[in-house]
């Protein structure tokens, strides 16, 4: 798949992320202000922080797909990383506001939550799960680390809705002196927001900081180059990502009696193999070494 189609791909999943979460939230709202449920409204509390970073991820991809220029040799990837960063302080917002509200609610009294809460639940669980694996296959499958976040927001969403379920289910179940079940309920699922929060901003972090991360993919490539004809051998192998794309630096060993010329050559034919072979290379270089 090439980097256009790619690009493309990313971004109309984004875009039925972005619809799906508009869509969730109107019903979370209107649910949970008509059935009285501090949980379900927690809920409509993340979706429409999601509605946000769905946006920012959209605006995000487009700017990671402008091609290298001048002025950004390795291209535009590294934004990703930073929308991501964007994302999850908006996430960590979302969580304080939800768990301070709870705790608020969980010391006043109140009635407890509609039952037709429960229903509007087990249908957003359901369709949250689904988006979630829908995303992260393609999230896996193009390298994106905003749509990998964007994956866990649905994931964090299920989750959360199905405390929320909970909550409201022994609210209603232990009748009266349980109502504050679904606050707490609420306050479980801030904590659940911030522990996401942490597993989509952890892998962002690491690839601002080019840890190394690309073990398997280290040892692909130095299987691959040594594909190549005249190659004896690979020394030093870097890999750092910037968006979709991994950039390598390759340490050569070839035959120190060859021209300058033929060992040139074998570096090209390295750089075109592994670009072939491997998927989401970018840039190649390549530093020949005497054996």
């Amino acid at each position: 798949m090439d980097h256009q189609t790619t690009t493309r791909t990313t971004m109309r999943a984004t875009a039925w992320s972005l619809a799906s979460n508009v869509v969730l939230a109107a019903i979370k709202w209107i649910g949970g202000i008509a059935g009285h449920s501090n949980a379900l409204i927690a809920d409509a509390i993340e979706s429409t922080t999601d509605i946000f970073s769905s946006l920012l991820v959209l605006l995000g991809l487009r700017y990671a797909a402008r091609p290298a220029d001048e002025g950004h040799p390795y291209g535009h990837g590294r934004v990703e990383p930073l929308i991501t960063f964007l994302v999850v302080g908006l996430l960590v917002t979302a969580a304080l506001v939800i768990a301070h509200e709870s705790i608020a609610q969980i010391r006043t009294p109140h009635k407890a939550p509609a039952w037709f809460t429960l229903v509007i639940l087990a249908g957003i669980v359901i369709w949250k799960e689904v988006s979630y694996q829908l995303l992260m296959r393609k999230a896996r499958n193009l390298a994106s680390t905003a749509l990998r976040a964007e994956a866990w927001h649905h994931r964090s969403d299920a989750v959360t809705s199905v405390a929320a379920f909970i909550g409201i289910g022994i609210a209603l179940l232990g009748g009266p002196g349980y109502e504050a079940a679904d606050d707490w309920a609420a306050l479980f699922a801030a904590v659940v927001i911030l522990y996401n929060s942490y597993r989509i901003f952890r892998p962002a972090f690491g690839e601002m900081m080019d840890e190394a991360v690309h073990q398997d993919l280290v040892t692909r490539i130095r299987e691959k180059a040594l594909e190549v004809e005249g190659v004896r051998g690979t020394e030093k192998c870097f890999v750092r990502k910037s968006g979709r794309l991994h950039h390598v630096e390759l340490h050569l060993m070839v035959d120190g009696t060859i021209p300058v010329q033929e060992g040139h050559r074998i570096a090209h034919a390295v750089q075109d193999h592994l670009r072939t072979e491997v998927p989401h290379i970018g840039q190649v270089s390549v530093h020949v070494e005497p054996a």
